[in-house]
């Protein structure tokens, strides 16, 4: 074997004696199991077992759950938040290297010619060298900072979990409002529908007065001005309809032109049985909003990270060491190594050390602001969702009533002016009425569904059990 081949196997066996440099080592560290579960998985959901395969487009009618199962799987929203875990996990593995060695092999190979020149005329002359070494670096007393990176990584690695499960939640409820505000629509629609027919019935009663001579011209072209509105309202809504079936669909992953069938939600009855103490409920929401958590742990890892910027203006211990071999043509080949402490103590760094200081005592201030402002905003955040969910279960008990009388109304109006007792215009208030009526129970409704999945998201506390029917006769949470 050629001298050139002895020195290229030696630093190859040399590499192959490191097992934890060899690239594509499975996650020595196990900084992976400190990720959290994945979207699907890490909600309270019994179907959770279940894999994120739903690339294909529903055949079936989706429940709510199954709406919300998709968007946590599909929504690239949750998948960014995951990725960014991962990235932070490896990036809590990169800190915790700095506490092994460092080891590094170097290889050469190189061809030399010399030309003498001058009187002598010593001629030409070539040789051929060859070198490799390894060199191995240690430190072994730093003042603590690589205690505190490492402490700076998991912090921040614990903020990336925290902000996956905020992301997890607004998906969450994105699909909520999703899902009803579809119902809503198509609720919308059928009552448009309702109201058209209605004022249909009413231009025939105006027509066949006019003819038979006990109307008026007047009373037909008023009832015909309110049913081509009748009209104009049903398709708005229908319009209205489409938009929602594109925005669930997006929520969902998928193209806003995919058609997605949605099963009706479970009947609920809305009671103000839940009404709770607000304070009680702000404590709560502080100690379960994952935002919250995040910004704790920014905190915590700002604080590491300014004792890990103080710890590099302090002197630190390392082990060195090196072997080396080197062999020409010209010359005897010769080997030679050293092992020794290096002590390295920074005298002046031009007051770098100095500022770096400052600003990561500086960056600690400024994340006890933002968690300071945000737990006034989880406060609102309650307070305004509890309140929404109060003013719309007293809306929507008002508004079956409304609609009971409305109904009643119209239908009295109606007999009176096709009895020839009653004038076109009570007929054509009625019919409004009605209308308007029925589009507010409507949106009382399903606003109070949306009301209860707003107040446990602002709760921190929205899972697939905050989403689960109520059995019969029993009221809300």
């Amino acid at each position: 074997m050629s001298a050139t081949g002895r020195i290229a196997g030696w630093v190859l066996m040399m590499a192959a004696a490191i097992p934890f440099a060899v690239a594509g080592a499975p996650d020595p560290f196990a900084t992976g199991a400190l990720i959290a579960k994945s979207p699907a998985a890490s909600l309270a959901n019994p179907r959770a077992g279940l894999a994120c395969d739903f690339s294909g487009i529903p055949s079936n009618p989706l429940a709510l759950s199954d709406v919300v199962e998709r968007a946590l799987c599909n929504n690239p929203q949750t998948h960014e938040a995951w990725a960014n875990a991962r990235a932070q996990a490896a990036q809590l593995g990169v800190s915790r290297s700095a506490e092994l060695p460092t080891i590094s092999a170097t290889g050469a190979v190189s061809r030399n010619e010399t030309n003498g020149g001058g009187s002598q005329g010593t001629g030409a002359n070539s040789y051929t060298q060859q070198s490799a070494g390894v060199s191995l670096n240690y430190v072994l007393y730093d003042f603590g900072a690589r205690t505190a990176s490492i402490e700076t990584a998991q912090h921040v690695l614990a903020a990336a979990n925290a902000a996956q499960d905020t992301s997890i939640q607004t998906v969450f409820l994105a699909a909520v409002q999703a899902y009803y505000q579809t119902f809503a629509a198509q609720a919308a629609v059928q009552a448009a529908t309702e109201a058209e027919k209605a004022s249909s019935e009413g231009l025939k009663a105006a027509t066949v007065r006019n003819e038979v001579g006990a109307g008026t011209p007047a009373d037909k072209l008023q009832a015909q001005t309110a049913y081509s509105q009748a009209v104009l309202n049903r398709i708005r809504a229908e319009g209205d309809a489409k938009t929602a079936q594109g925005v669930l669909a997006n929520v969902m992953g998928l193209d806003a032109n995919t058609a997605v069938m949605i099963a009706p939600p479970a009947a609920q009855t809305a009671d103000d049985n839940f009404e709770r103490d607000v304070a009680r409920l702000i404590d709560e929401a502080r100690k379960n909003r994952p935002d919250l958590a995040a910004a704790e742990a920014q905190i915590k890892a700002a604080q590491a990270n300014a004792a890990a910027v103080s710890a590099t203006g302090r002197p630190s211990l390392s082990l060195t060491g090196d072997i080396n071999y080197s062999d020409t043509t010209a010359s005897d080949s010769f080997r030679s190594s050293a092992l020794g402490i290096t002590l390295s103590v920074p005298l002046f760094t031009g007051y770098n050390t100095a500022y770096r200081i400052q600003a990561a005592q500086a960056q600690v201030a400024s994340r006890v602001a933002q968690r300071d402002l945000l737990s006034q905003q989880i406060a609102l955040d309650v307070w305004k969702a509890y309140q929404n969910l109060l003013t719309d279960t007293q809306a929507l008990k008002s508004s079956a009533d409304l609609v009971a009388s409305a109904a009643q109304s119209e239908r009295v109006a109606l007999g009176r002016y096709k009895a020839g007792a009653g004038s076109i215009l009570d007929v054509l208030t009625a019919q409004s009425a009605l209308a308007g009526a029925r589009q507010q129970n409507v949106q009382a409704l399903f606003g109070w569904y949306i009301a209860k999945a707003t107040l446990a998201q602002a709760m921190g506390q929205l899972d697939f059990a905050a989403i689960a029917a109520a059995p019969a006769g029993q009221s809300p949470r």
